[in-house]
């Protein structure tokens, strides 16, 4: 049995890499970028007005002028135009070109308009004021997005200002989750007094939805011959297998055997960890094995403290450890690692974690009162409140 540490060590060193596609920009939300977005013009392109009101040539102001002939009308998308005569103005609208010979504008609010005149009705403004000025923002061929960024809705802005229609992003893995079990039945079954219906794959499912992995799903018998046959072909056509149960000390837990019958290399069998001592880690040339165990609560932390830090470092990016105050005291005597089912709130601008009381590992229903899971060390059996730890937030 080895450490969490360990069990995570191992786990970040083998990550994969599975490539690179390229796919339209509007479905690249939750993608992992995979090329650096470079602006093909200055931005803004162009002197920007961001005011409606009048444009100015402000020295005009500067000597005492505050009565201005409108010459014409600058609208956002038009051609620019010219300001004549210094002594003039030209009424602009938010996102035009900013007027030659002029350089300030001064909104509607601030001036009144008669007769064809606008007179300015403050006492105080300055040069450039309300203009946007062209490569204020960025200059053409500056790196605007670099790479390995996850995207969301900001950056799907500046890949259309950009012209990216289609953009490169981290290639998703090949899932398939798999429960095991003769006790299980279908979601939409009536179970009888010894069965259950099926559930930890489709929250593992939701969890991978979450990193915009889509995956499928299949249900295995505890047949030994039936799960050699179906996982075999499995590991030939799928990147990753998440399996559900099957990986204790059983006379029906299967797996561990089957994987060693089939080639799969053991990583470890076994964690010094509460929920989830039985986790199983294995490898082929081209497939990773997550063997978690089987009931709802370590399935579930398993998946969000080993294979969320996996994927994020196969797709290039850093998993970012958030911390909570404990609350209450806790007091857990054996030596092992211990994910506590918390509550989060927040008070001065601090996380606080309060434990959840549930009825062990196999206890789904508590998951929905939880937030998050606080990460408890195994190197001390009792743990104070107002001590800081890392947690797992699902929420």
């Amino acid at each position: 049995m080895i450490s969490v540490k360990e069990a995570k060590n191992i786990i970040l060193n083998s990550t994969q890499n599975f490539g690179i596609e390229e796919i339209p920009f509007i479905k690249s939300v939750g993608r992992i970028l995979k090329e650096e977005i470079v602006a093909d013009r200055d931005f803004p392109p162009f002197n920007r007005v961001s005011m409606d009101g009048i444009a100015i040539d402000y020295k005009a102001f500067e000597k005492g002028q505050r009565a201005f002939h409108i010459e014409g009308i600058q609208a956002a998308g038009s051609k620019q135009i010219t300001l004549q005569n210094s002594e003039n103005c030209i009424e602009v609208m938010t996102g035009a070109v900013l007027p030659n010979n002029a350089n300030t504008v001064i909104r509607y609010e601030d001036v009144t308009i008669k007769n064809g005149i606008a007179t300015i009705t403050i006492d105080s403004i300055h040069e450039n004021q309300n203009v946007h000025p062209k490569g204020k923002d960025g200059k053409v061929r500056d790196i605007l997005i670099h790479q390995n960024k996850k995207i969301a809705a900001a950056e799907i802005g500046v890949l259309a200002t950009v012209g990216k229609s289609k953009v490169k992003v981290a290639k998703q893995p090949k899932v398939m989750i798999i429960s095991t079990g003769d006790e299980l039945v279908g979601v939409d079954e009536i179970p009888l007094e010894h069965q259950i219906r099926r559930s930890n794959v489709f929250t593992l499912v939701s969890l991978l939805e979450r990193l915009n992995i889509p995956s499928e799903t299949a249900h295995i018998t505890d047949d030994k011959t039936v799960l050699k046959q179906k996982i075999e072909t499995y590991l030939q056509e799928y990147d990753v297998l998440l399996f559900s149960g099957a990986v204790s000390k059983g006379k029906f837990d299967f797996l561990p055997q089957v994987f060693d019958e089939l080639g799969v290399e053991k990583l470890f069998h076994r964690v010094a960890q509460r929920p989830g001592k039985p986790f199983f880690y294995g490898q082929t040339n081209n497939c990773i094995v997550f063997g978690f165990p089987g009931n709802p609560i370590s399935t579930f932390g398993n998946c969000l403290a080993y294979f969320y830090p996996w994927y994020y470092k196969s797709v290039g990016i850093e998993m970012q450890e958030k911390t909570a105050i404990l609350t209450e005291d806790v007091l857990f005597k054996p030596n092992l690692t211990y994910f506590l089912q918390v509550k989060l709130s927040d008070k001065f601008g601090h996380t606080l974690a309060t434990p959840i009381k549930g009825n062990g590992s196999g206890d789904l229903a508590s998951l929905v009162n939880a937030d998050a899971f606080i990460q408890l060390p195994n190197d001390k059996s009792e743990f104070k409140s107002g001590e800081v730890y890392n947690v797992i937030r699902y929420r």
